[in-house]
C-alpha cells in the first residue's frame, strides 16, 4: 500500500466520520442529557462497534478476493454506485439533528454497550465498509496487513470523531442543533460522496 493512497482513506474517512449519523445521534444524546463525561464511555463503544462491523466487511472482502478478480471488480464498481447513492441521498437529508437528550443516569459500562451494539448492528454499517473498503485495497498487497492498517486507522479516527462530538455536545448544545450548520455537513459530505464515486467508477472504466 502506497502512503498515498492511505492520506487519501484518511481524508475520506475523515469526511465520512463527521457526517452525522445514528451513532453521533447517541453520543450527542448522551452528551446533552449526561455531559462531558458521557464522551469517552460512549466513544469506547464507538470505535468497538466499527471494529466489529469492519472485521466483518474485510473478511467478506477478503473471501471475494480469493475467489475471482472478476468479482472482486463488480463489487468496487458496485461500491461506486452506492457511494454516489449515498452523496444524493446525503444531500437531500435537510438540516436537522435529531438528538434527544438521554437525561436518566446511565453507567459507563452501559453507555459502552449501548454504543456498540448500535454502532455493530446496523446493517447499514456492514454494507457501507464493504462498498467503502475496496476502493483503497490493492489486490495485489498483502490482504491481512492493508486489513490490520485500514481498521487501526478508522478506529483512531472514529474515536476521535466520537469523542469531539460528545465534548462539543457538552459545551455548545446550539452548534449541534443548529439546522445550517447540519445543513452544510450534509451538502458537504454528500458532494464528496458523489465525486468519490464517480472517480473510482471513471478510474475503473479505464
Amino acid at each position: 500500500m502506497s502512503i498515498e493512497t492511505w492520506l487519501a482513506f484518511v481524508a475520506a474517512s475523515t469526511v465520512l466520520l463527521v457526517i452525522p449519523g445514528p451513532t453521533i445521534l447517541l453520543v450527542v444524546s448522551y452528551a446533552l442529557g449526561q455531559g462531558w463525561r458521557a464522551a469517552l464511555p460512549t466513544s469506547v463503544g464507538v470505535a468497538l462497534g466499527d471494529f466489529t462491523a469492519m472485521t466483518l466487511s474485510m473478511l467478506g472482502i477478503g473471501a471475494l478476493l480469493a475467489a475471482s478478480a472478476t468479482l472482486f471488480t463488480v463489487l468496487k464498481f458496485a461500491g461506486a454506485a452506492y457511494l454516489i447513492w449515498l452523496g444524493v441521498k446525503l444531500w437531500r437529508a435537510g438540516g436537522t439533528l435529531n438528538a434527544t437528550p438521554l437525561t436518566q443516569k446511565t453507567g459507563a459500562g452501559r453507555m459502552i454497550v449501548h454504543a456498540w451494539l448500535v454502532t455493530a448492528l446496523n446493517p447499514k454499517s456492514i454494507t457501507f465498509f464493504v462498498a467503502f473498503l475496496p476502493q483503497f485495497m490493492d489486490r495485489t498487497g498483502d490482504f491481512w496487513t492493508q486489513m490490520v492498517i485500514f481498521e487501526a486507522t478508522f478506529l483512531v479516527l472514529a474515536f476521535a470523531n466520537a469523542i469531539g462530538y460528545g465534548l462539543v455536545a457538552s459545551r455548545a448544545r446550539t452548534l449541534v442543533g443548529s439546522p445550517r450548520v447540519v445543513r452544510g455537513f450534509n451538502r458537504v459530505g454528500g458532494s464528496l460522496l458523489v465525486g468519490a464515486g464517480v472517480l473510482t467508477a471513471a478510474t475503473h472504466a479505464t
